[in-house]
């Protein structure tokens, strides 16, 4: 009997590994889309539309969800889905991946963060130990006494990723248990609505799909970086996320994606020449042992990294 335990355990793993790449290649492949004239708001469009069709069989399959919650289903949408995505995107235009990213991944530190000034309830030492160690972690990666190298509006919209996040977590804290792939699905679905309304898909300029972008250096069809973000990064990267929540615990599965920014950083240092420096390096393990610290720490409802990579 223990040998099958054994084996859905590795299968976990292995999908939470597969799903922490999926997601961290979503950035590197939609900033080149970026530069060559589409907006972030389209861009991220493209990627929630097409992972909705793509997800629409689990939808019908889940219609009675959809009554039953319908708004935690909306919040999981517009925050979550929506709100990371854009506020994402639009951050990666004028920073590099790797830092929005990991400026993304201060979800849990903003979530405690509620939880102890706004709410007013106490948190652990080691909660407080993990706020520290993030926002240490986040002035090196930015440079802070360098002058703040960056973009600020790029910063703000990163920091935005983060707030959508842990607003998504704050709502949800008290909501009842809803299939992964009921939440996925149906926040696709609003979610592409909803920025359906900003990005004006109608007024894109569709021929340039059939052009090329820059990557690693090189041309390639603009339609495969699209192909990327919605077929990789978005259908194959939940799907994999959920089989492993299932098979392993939500903590576990949750760790195992803070391999995200990791792999983010990677592809964009090796297709886009974004290489952070040795203090932002550094900075950039702070940022992820902190919000690991912290999300460990925070209430069991409010722990992010389940289903929510970007």
């Amino acid at each position: 009997m223990r040998f099958p335990f054994r084996d859905a355990k590795t299968t976990g793993l292995v999908c939470a590994v597969a799903s922490a790449i999926c997601f961290g290649g979503s950035g590197p492949f939609a900033k080149p889309l970026i530069a060559a004239g589409f907006s972030p708001l389209q861009v991220a469009w493209l990627r929630l539309a097409g992972g909705a069709v793509l997800m629409l069989p689990f939808a019908l399959r889940h219609v009675r969800t959809a009554r039953r919650v319908p708004r935690l289903l909306l919040g999981y949408g517009l925050f979550a889905i929506a709100g990371v995505q854009v506020s994402y995107f639009a951050a990666i235009a004028t920073v590099p991946v790797g830092v929005a990213l990991l400026i993304e991944f201060l979800g849990p530190v903003l979530v405690l963060g509620w939880i102890r000034f706004v709410r007013r309830r106490p948190v652990t030492r080691s909660a407080a130990l993990g706020v520290v160690l993030a926002v240490v972690g986040l002035a090196c990666v930015v440079e802070l006494w360098g002058g703040l190298g960056f973009d600020p509006v790029g910063l703000l919209l990163a920091l935005a990723a983060a707030g959508c996040q842990a607003t998504y977590f704050l709502l949800s804290d008290s909501g009842p248990d809803v299939n992964p792939l009921a939440l996925v699905s149906y926040g696709l679905l609003l979610g592409a609505a909803a920025v359906t309304a900003l990005a004006q898909p109608w007024r894109m300029d569709w021929g340039a799909l059939l052009g090329d972008v820059e990557l690693a250096g090189h041309a390639v069809p603009a339609l495969f970086a699209v192909g990327w973000i919605v077929l990789i990064s978005t259908a194959l990267a939940y799907l994999t996320g959920i089989v492993a929540v299932r098979r392993l615990s939500a903590p576990v599965a949750g760790a195992v994606a803070f391999l995200e920014p990791v792999v983010a950083t990677l592809l964009a240092w090796a297709l886009l020449g974004e290489a952070l420096g040795p203090v932002q390096v550094v900075g950039g393990a702070l940022v992820l042992a902190g919000a690991f610290v912290a999300q460990r720490a925070a209430p069991a409802r409010t722990r992010a990294g389940e289903l929510t990579g970007v």
